[in-house]
């Protein structure tokens, strides 16, 4: 079954603390139009308005830097993945910086409130910090904590100011359902640099985790399968992919790379198997930074990624 694809465009990077990430849709672009590929030109697509403004302003909280602004973004691409999910369309994601996976999860709840979700998040971090945990203050360390409804409380070291307590209120009821996943409809591949409080939930909560180097041990395929089988009590299944899973040999064009993570091609294989599951109703690219770049190497890694994955859909 061939699917309408609709690429959304979410050129943010106000939950991170690198710049650089809202020019990483056009860096994916300039690498298919390295290549040659029509890619951009055949698919619709649609470009989610920003608040990059406020990289200009005060960050505002230190704990949940530009909080009002996450939630504006949050809200945006919420109502913008349902949509097309409306429309029967299969919605790909191509972002800055990663905060803005909770507004994808939201908008997919958001159309389908009764389904339960699963969640496949390839990435170095487990982005699930809260205000109260975090070391940083940067949002794109906070998604999974969104959608989760988790504040991790246990592991409180910051004391947070009224107004941010209720931006952080609303940014996890975003749609009216919260939590709208739940530890057991999560996995996460190649997840190699957790601070304490973000360890202690995974353990507390017994979430599956398969290294870089279980998956070079069992293979990308058995890794598929096994990540699949683990879901299959889930209704629908989303992927979200950020670069930073990716070693850094590769490329060094993402904001917060760390060492030991997989190739380009153990990537597109695994998303190309994942892909062809007909419960992945999205997927998502975030944090391609080609300032930190040479020669737009990692926008080209996930241009490869990205037609490797959309090519399974023809191929199923």
């Amino acid at each position: 079954m061939t699917k309408t694809l609709k690429i959304i465009e979410v050129k943010s990077e106000i939950g991170a603390g690198t710049r650089g990430a809202s020019l990483g849709v056009d860096a994916i672009k300039i690498a298919a139009l390295d290549f040659g590929s029509r890619f951009f030109k055949k698919h619709k697509s649609v470009e989610v308005p920003t608040e990059n403004h406020l990289l200009l302003e005060s960050t505002g909280s230190p704990f949940a830097k530009r909080i009002s602004g996450i939630l504006t973004m949050v809200e945006r691409v919420s109502d913008e993945v349902s949509s097309t999910l409306a429309k029967g369309e299969f919605p790909i994601v191509l972002a800055g910086d990663h905060s803005t996976a909770a507004g994808t999860i939201a908008g997919i709840k958001a159309m389908y409130p009764k389904s339960k979700l699963g969640v496949v998040w390839i990435d170095a971090h487990a982005d699930l910090h809260s205000p109260y945990t975090t070391p940083s203050g940067n949002m794109h360390g906070m998604p999974l904590a969104m959608a989760l409804d988790e504040d991790n409380l246990e592991a409180k070291v910051n004391k947070l100011d009224q107004e941010t307590i209720n931006y952080w209120y609303q940014l996890k009821n975003v749609g009216k359902i919260a939590p709208k996943i739940s530890y057991r409809d999560l996995v996460l591949i190649s997840a190699r640099d957790m601070e304490r409080p973000e360890a202690a939930l995974l353990k507390k909560h017994k979430v599956q985790i398969f290294t870089t180097a279980e998956l070079r041990k069992r293979g990308v395929e058995r890794t598929v399968i096994e990540t699949l089988k683990y879901l299959d009590h889930c209704d629908l299944i989303y992927v979200s992919f950020d670069v930073d899973s990716l070693d850094p040999t590769a490329s060094r064009g993402t904001g917060t790379p760390v060492a030991q993570g997989l190739t380009e091609r153990e990537a597109g294989k695994l998303m190309s198997g994942l892909i062809t599951n007909q419960k992945v109703c999205c997927f998502e690219i975030v944090e391609v930074n080609p300032t930190l770049d040479r020669e737009n190497q990692m926008a080209e890694h996930a241009f490869e990624i990205l037609i490797k994955a959309t090519n399974a859909f023809r191929n199923e």
